[in-house]
């Protein structure tokens, strides 16, 4: 038997605080996404979650604060996700207007005329954070950003340009530190892609993703 045996339980997706403490009581700052972002411009794969360090009311707001129902643009944060406190997404229409001589934004003090900043906006495109994507305390994301499956933004980055999948990122604006794995171990990860896998797969092959062995994860994949 192993010393390590896998946990007995493991919550659902849907599961507002799925950390139990040792006592029992739900670690009530951190939730699974899925379960506390109702928003139509948020798109959040399963287990993804958000670990403030206090409860906040309204998640969405708190981690894209200008994105709001109509904006042209999208926040995609992929399954698996680990997002820790204060970090925040800042999204294309928090973007002042850029294309003439001033971008004192005149038009959002009477919204039936903003309809250039919109389409200013849409341009930038939607923010997407990978699979297994770690974005450390109070990192920012800028506006129109791809986050690679698997890639680490260490504390304190600015992330204003994407990011390899598998990358490890740090600074402002972050810059490129090193990739986690050899090239074709990347190749290997993305084609295997064990965040889609049922969560039972995922659990059974802990193992392999554990120790880093891209080859043992291919012999146990269903």
């Amino acid at each position: 038997m192993s010393a390590h045996p896998l946990p007995r339980r493991f919550p659902a997706p849907d599961t507002r605080n799925p950390v139990l403490l040792p006592d029992g009581t739900p670690h009530e700052p951190t939730v699974f996404l899925q379960a506390v972002i109702e928003h139509p411009n948020i798109a959040v794969g399963r287990y993804a979650y958000y670990s403030p360090l206090s409860p906040v009311p309204d998640a969405a707001a708190e981690l894209a604060p200008y994105l709001y129902p109509g904006c042209p643009e999208r926040l995609v944060i992929g399954p698996f996700a680990q997002i820790a406190h204060r970090v925040r997404f800042i999204t294309a229409s928090a973007n002042h207007p850029m294309g003439g001589l001033t971008t004192y934004p005149f038009r959002i003090f009477d919204m039936e005329s903003v309809g250039p900043y919109l389409d200013e906006n849409a341009t930038i495109g939607d923010t997407v954070v990978g699979p297994d994507v770690w974005l450390g305390f109070n990192a920012m994301v800028m506006p129109g950003v791809t986050i690679g499956a698997g890639a680490i933004v260490a504390a304190g980055s600015v992330v204003a340009a994407d990011v390899p999948p598998y990358a490890i990122v740090a600074g402002n604006p972050a810059r490129f530190v090193r990739s986690r794995f050899p090239a074709e171990a990347v190749e290997a990860l993305l084609a295997l892609a064990w965040w889609d896998w049922p969560i039972e797969a995922i659990r059974a092959a802990l193992p392999a993703l554990e120790a880093a062995d891209a080859e043992a994860l291919a012999r146990v994949a269903p």
